[in-house]
């Protein structure tokens, strides 16, 4: 059994994801969570493009390092807590006990450096919720942005980055799992919750690492 689990849940804008980051929260034991969502750059820093669209549904609108490092920070934590009970043989099941963490976000499979996938290579399992475009913007323009979508901005920016990003995704990804977010939120969360249990059990142990030139190495037990 892997004492440490990372699951990544990415897909659409509104598709479902934040539902179901929070649905495993309560569920999944020593679980905690990071969402891409904190990690926007200032919106002095966000490009505008020749339509006039700040392009926040782009890699370059994320600080990915600062939240690589929260990342890093959760893994060396949970070791530290993890060898600490072991050590002291504070429970009589240390030998079951594992931290769950979840990483949400709209592009959670994109980020590279000069070096590697840095988030890509921790992560034990990943989701990816998709819906269809009406679906997608229907529920997009039920929700209020802070700063608020301009009239077009969700053809003439958002869909457009979505169908980009998972068209790369798909020719460099083979291990994701693809989730219908038209399901019931219910029944999603019972399919990637019983995932997970399994995949706790049959992952292989063997560490994965990736050196990063701020963060050195990342690995997991």
């Amino acid at each position: 059994m892997m004492k440490q689990f990372i699951i990544g849940i990415s897909g659409i804008t509104n598709g479902g994801k934040t539902t179901l980051a929070n649905r495993l929260l309560k569920l999944l034991p020593n679980c905690s969570l990071i969402c891409q969502d904190d990690y926007f750059k200032p919106d002095s820093d966000i490009e505008t493009d020749e339509n006039g669209f700040k392009q926040y549904d782009t890699i370059e609108a994320l600080d990915m390092e600062t939240m690589i490092k929260a990342v890093h920070s959760w893994i060396k934590l949970s070791q530290d807590v993890l060898a600490m009970e072991e050590k002291k043989e504070m429970c009589s099941t240390c030998e079951e006990k594992a931290y769950f963490l979840i990483v949400e976000g709209f592009l959670l499979y994109h980020y590279k450096n000069y070096y590697c996938r840095p988030l890509e290579n921790v992560l034990n399992r990943k989701y990816f919720l998709s819906i269809p475009y009406e679906e997608s913007k229907q529920r997009r323009s039920r929700r209020i942005y802070n700063p608020p979508d301009p009239p077009g901005y969700f053809d003439g920016h958002v869909w457009p980055m979505f169908l980009k990003h998972k068209k790369e995704m798909e020719e460099t990804h083979s291990d994701i799992v693809y989730l219908d977010g038209t399901k019931s939120e219910d029944e999603i969360q019972s399919l990637v919750y019983s995932d997970i249990i399994t995949s706790q059990f049959t992952s292989k142990a063997a560490k994965r690492k990736c050196w990063s030139p701020s963060l050195g190495i990342i690995h997991l037990m």
